[in-house]
């Protein structure tokens, strides 16, 4: 079996870890990023985006460029090794994904575009303080009330949420904490959590 990358992944991973070196240098630069009030510098999180990087894990067909998982570790290993602040993981790999898996067509076709243009970001909000590594362990609930959901729960790790414009929130819909059914992803704007 060969594990080499493909020319293209090269390329891309030269693209990165170039953009990511020029970038972040050294220290002063991942500080003065740091310290923006995001955590990260949202003209770099725009480069991400004219790069193409933002859209690469998402179907042509949606816009994006259809990269698979290794075109996705890729871009964050090449980010990680400068240490890179971005919210990439957060926004693209774990809010993204869940929309690419769960999202119907026109939640895509509306949240897709400011995704991988930079414009919004999402985190996603999942874990628990009881579940540990238990995905299947949801304790905050959804019941439907007038207009739409009302959740009621508390989420323990939200990477990023202080940047995120949506957030993706599991709750669930009916069965008990540990069923394997009844968790439903919602889209919450960030400023109404």
């Amino acid at each position: 079996m060969n594990f080499d990358l493909s020319d293209e992944q090269s390329l891309l991973q030269d693209t990165v870890r170039r953009w990511a070196g020029a970038t972040y240098p050294g220290l002063e630069q991942l500080a003065a990023a740091r310290g923006e009030p995001l955590g990260f510098s949202e003209a770099r999180w725009n480069e991400l985006a004219e790069l193409g990087l933002l859209a690469l894990p998402f179907a042509e067909a949606d816009g994006g460029f259809g990269g698979g998982p290794v075109e996705v570790l890729v871009v964050a290993e090449a980010l990680g090794r400068a240490l890179a602040p971005e919210p990439y993981f957060a926004s693209v790999v774990l809010g993204g994904g869940a929309l690419r898996l769960a999202a119907s067509q026109a939640q895509k076709d509306a949240l897709l575009p400011g995704l991988m243009d930079g414009s919004s970001r999402l985190a996603f909000a999942h874990s628990e303080a009881q579940a540990r590594y238990d995905l299947q362990d949801v304790a905050t609930t959804a019941r439907p009330v007038e207009g739409g959901f009302r959740l009621d729960g508390r989420k323990s790790v939200v990477l990023n949420a202080d940047a995120a414009t949506m957030l993706v929130v599991s709750a669930r819909t009916s069965g008990a904490r540990r069923d394997d059914d009844g968790i439903t992803l919602f889209l919450v704007p960030a400023d109404a959590a």
